[in-house]
């Protein structure tokens, strides 16, 4: 966001390439870091500061010194977990022995989805794409998590039969209560149907995803108004 000059050596003169307007400065997109204190010991700015200080000065000499010293570190740690037989596992990345690269976890590489994906951004170090259908995951989510507690329930309700018909004396009359209590049939669920038969909370992972849908929600709504705004 500032001004851009060519410069032609042959004769030493210089024209104006770029210079950005006071409207294009306040639509540069905001940068987001994590905070240097809650920042680990390998993550680059915290690990390359010292490099990236000298540079900022202008002291070449210092930040090639720091550098070296860097990876000198790096190479001792190497050495060290060789000798002891440690096994290094990244946390982001894995080795492809096919092209003996190391590889992003968490690349996609499918094709843009105009009408479905609304924005990639990272999160914890996984990159992750906002989506427009993620309700409809959600929403499908929901009904395998309650056909397979209604599933655990029928076996359940099974096995709790059995007990009853084996354990009750034929000389006695039938109407002896038995100690389980569950339904012997389970139609279709509704909501309520959830909290009658027990489970009135879906999984810990159903939870999680619909905050993170209201998180989404609300990231949407600021686009949409950061969009109408460029627009206008």
């Amino acid at each position: 966001d500032g001004e851009v000059h060519i410069n032609e050596l042959k004769n030493g003169s210089t024209e104006m390439f770029w210079n950005p307007t006071g409207e294009v400065r306040r639509q540069r997109l905001k940068r987001h870091i994590v905070l240097f204190e809650e920042q680990t010991d390998f993550e680059s700015e915290r690990l390359w500061q010292h490099v990236t200080s000298a540079i900022n000065k202008g002291d070449q000499h210092k930040a090639t010194q720091e550098k070296f010293v860097l990876e000198e570190e790096q190479r001792n740690a190497a050495r060290e977990r060789r000798e002891s037989g440690t096994e290094w596992k990244p946390l982001l990345f894995q080795h492809d022995a096919g092209t003996n690269e190391w590889r992003y976890k968490y690349e996609d590489l499918r094709p843009w989805d105009p009408l479905n994906d609304i924005a990639q951004f990272e999160k914890d170090g996984i990159l992750q794409t906002m989506e427009r259908h993620l309700s409809t995951r959600m929403s499908n989510h929901k009904a395998t998590c309650i056909n397979n507690q209604i599933t655990r329930h029928k076996r359940s309700a099974k096995d709790c039969r059995r007990r009853k018909t084996s354990d009750q004396p034929s000389n006695h009359s039938q109407n002896t209560e038995s100690s389980c209590s569950t339904p012997e049939s389970v139609q279709e669920l509704s909501d309520d149907d959830g909290k009658y038969l027990g489970f009135e909370s879906l999984c810990a992972q159903c939870g999680k995803e619909m905050n993170h849908l209201k998180e989404i929600h609300s990231a949407v709504l600021s686009l949409q108004k950061a969009q109408q705004d460029i627009h206008r």
